[in-house]
């Protein structure tokens, strides 16, 4: 049996890729090495919670969401918004108070589903946020109530463009929806274009979104 040879005198036992450093040149190198190591490592902890946001949880849960329209417009659940009636003369009712600015603004709740410029494609964090918001729509307390989507945009584009573009983007979380179990009766399409914007900026990608209110 041959005896091993001998290793180079001056060389270190190195991967293939660098046995061609001696050990004085891998030495004078090491603080390099070391930087470039710590870099790395620091790359990689900035770099794993952004994979675990683009992988993580719903930005609210079902229950935040029964709990803000539950009880709304100060009416017992279910029966809708509260209508009265004037009993007297004609001068009677015509000066009755007209209804409060509480009565007339449905609550309303932020779904977080934002878009891509000019795209009405639902990304997978907008499926998260609908996944709950279907959840509360089936909830006895939620269970006979409609919902305004209301699509938005911003400002780029004709009004013509934007107004359809908001439409379609109300109706992919609409059939989103659907497609979860929800009738379309209850969640009910509008579109606004870019007439509404969320940001003062009215080319902000924030105000390329779709809301949701409840229905009058």
């Amino acid at each position: 049996m041959s005896a091993p040879t001998p290793a180079t005198p001056g060389f270190v036992d190195a991967p293939p890729g660098m046995r061609h450093l001696s050990r004085e040149n891998i030495n004078r190198r090491m603080p390099e090495m070391r930087r470039l190591s710590a870099c790395l490592l620091f790359a990689g902890l900035l770099t794993a919670p952004g994979l675990a946001l683009a992988q993580g949880k719903p930005a609210f849960t079902a229950e935040q969401i029964i709990e803000r329209f539950s009880g709304a417009l100060g009416t017992p659940r279910g029966l809708g918004t509260e209508r009265k009636v004037c009993i007297g003369t004609e001068t009677d009712c015509r000066t009755a108070p007209p209804p409060s600015a509480a009565s007339l603004n449905a609550p309303s709740f932020d779904l977080l589903i934002q878009f891509g410029l000019d795209s009405d494609r639902l990304t997978d964090a907008a499926q998260r946020n609908l996944d709950q918001f279907a959840t509360a729509l089936v909830d006895p307390r939620l269970r006979v109530m409609r919902f305004a989507v209301e699509g938005h945009t911003d400002a780029r584009g004709s009004d013509e463009h934007n107004l359809d573009l908001s439409r379609r983007r109300a109706e992919a979380v609409v059939q989103y929806l659907e497609s979860r179990g929800i009738p379309r009766d209850r969640v009910l399409p509008k579109a606004f274009g870019s007439a509404k914007p969320r940001s003062e900026n009215p080319l902000d990608a924030t105000n390329r979104r779709v809301e949701t209110r409840l229905a009058q």
